[in-house]
């Protein structure tokens, strides 16, 4: 009888009507299909418990089963169940003031539904600005290379992953991307702090060679997540920080991965001293998951440009649920917990006397690097540390394979750079215990020494 039922559910997978998210195709594959969560764990449907070692996709920061943030979302959703920000509730206006305080300045906050709305509001709003500011051939965005911003049209543009982007191109006109702070595989002698500057020395040419009368903004993440977990010297986001003022560049700081203490700051941007970014994007996080919303702050200076006379002065532009009122609520209960459990001030704790353990894999033949800021990890595999060359697919795809056996769930940078998807990733909730950390450190490290 067991068997018939598990031979029922295999084939009631394989002729699902749901198209799975970066799922190539694989009559054998056997999807997980989950049916509850507790703290940093997830049950599938045959019983199975697995650690989510990346936090779904990087967000669920605290982790399932907060029942709080729960009766937050029904208690809104039985005062106002809906209501669009043409107007204005409650929850809203809170959570733009508590942004705003979280951000050290003052910034008028937009919501959206994700990440990838959240940027492609950013980017609507630099253009507009230049041209309301006496400046409207300032239009184009530059990123970096490795980064990830979104995978809507306009944020894919931004989205410097080539792999990303096969048979999507062509993108939207008016996005450069310029060389990266990646020390590992840098193309500069000396150490990585001066490999970094020399990095932002490039954006600095790439501005002068197009003109900086055509330069709009410069988007980054502080630490480029999914493109790797390239985490550069903070003296390069100082540099590109004093860079964009210079030229008179808005520098929109993508926080959708970094923000609400996955770094061990509020926000990723905050590690480096005197850097206050002009729009602030972010998503993930602000919510822990629990219900989809995305934000763009934006500094009120630049806000207040939007509020003058003319037909086409104000922001053209709407979310049909960007900010619902249940969306605003659970990110309120979110941040509310993240403060009053001192989350951060846990995630730089553990992060060094737990997660740092990883580091002891760098004397394996195969682990090239081991990058690190809070909860946020990325292993760099090879085949040889002399000649750098990327492990091969199938050897990194068994090391994922031996964790998720064991009931680790990990990640690794996928479709991101061609020849060059060998990051594995771990993103583990922010509240995961220290008995969830040691099984992630200990399976990982197995798993990476059975090669």
């Amino acid at each position: 009888m067991k068997v018939e039922k598990e031979m029922n559910n295999r084939l009631e997978k394989k002729e699902s009507l749901l198209w799975n998210a970066m799922h190539r195709f694989n009559p054998e594959a056997e999807q997980v299909v989950a049916v509850k969560g507790e703290g940093s764990w997830f049950t599938d449907e045959t019983g199975k418990k697995y650690m989510d070692g990346v936090s779904g996709l990087w967000c669920l920061n605290l982790g399932h089963g907060r029942e709080e943030i729960a009766e937050a979302a029904a208690e809104q959703m039985k005062t106002l169940s809906y209501f669009p920000l043409t107007m204005s509730h409650q929850p809203a206006i809170k959570l733009a003031a508590k942004i705003s305080e979280l951000l050290g300045e003052k910034y008028q906050t937009f919501f959206a539904n994700s990440g990838s709305e959240a940027n492609e509001t950013a980017f609507k709003i630099a253009r507009q600005y230049h041209n309301q500011t006496g400046n409207p051939q300032k239009y184009k965005i530059i990123s970096r290379y490795r980064a990830y911003h979104g995978s809507t049209l306009g944020a894919l543009s931004a989205t410097a992953q080539a792999n990303r982007r096969v048979k999507y191109d062509p993108t939207v006109p008016g996005f450069l991307h310029v060389y990266p702070p990646y020390s590992y595989r840098s193309i500069f002698n000396g150490s990585a702090e001066e490999s970094d500057l020399k990095a932002a020395q490039l954006l600095e040419e790439m501005i002068n060679w197009e003109g900086e009368e055509t330069i709009a903004a410069f988007i980054m993440e502080p630490f480029i997540s999914g493109g790797g977990v390239i985490i550069p010297s903070m003296k390069y986001i100082q540099r590109v920080s004093e860079i964009c003022k210079q030229h008179n560049i808005l520098l929109i700081m993508d926080e959708v991965v970094s923000g609400y203490g996955r770094t061990g700051k509020m926000f990723g941007f905050q590690h480096a001293a005197g850097v206050q970014p002009d729009i602030v994007t972010m998503a993930k996080g602000l919510t822990s998951g629990y219900l989809p919303l995305g934000a763009t702050a934006v500094k009120t200076e630049i806000y207040n440009v939007f509020q003058k006379d003319g037909k086409d002065s104000h922001f053209r532009h709407v979310s049909t649920y960007g900010g619902h009122p249940a969306a605003c609520a659970v990110a309120l209960k979110n941040i509310e917990i993240i403060e009053n459990e001192n989350i951060i001030e846990r995630v730089n704790n553990l992060a060094q006397t737990k997660l740092a353990d990883l580091h002891q894999l760098i004397d394996h033949k195969n682990v090239g690097e081991v990058r690190q800021t809070g909860f946020l990890l990325g292993i760099e595999m090879v085949e040889d540390k002399q000649s750098k060359t990327p492990l091969a697919d199938e050897k990194l795809a068994k090391i994922i394979g031996l964790c998720k056996e064991k009931g680790l769930i990990i990640g690794k940078n996928g479709d991101t750079v061609p020849g060059h998807n060998n990051v594995i990733i771990a993103a583990p909730p922010l509240t995961s215990t220290e008995e969830d950390l040691e099984f992630l450190i200990d399976t990982l490290q197995w798993a990476i020494r059975s090669l």
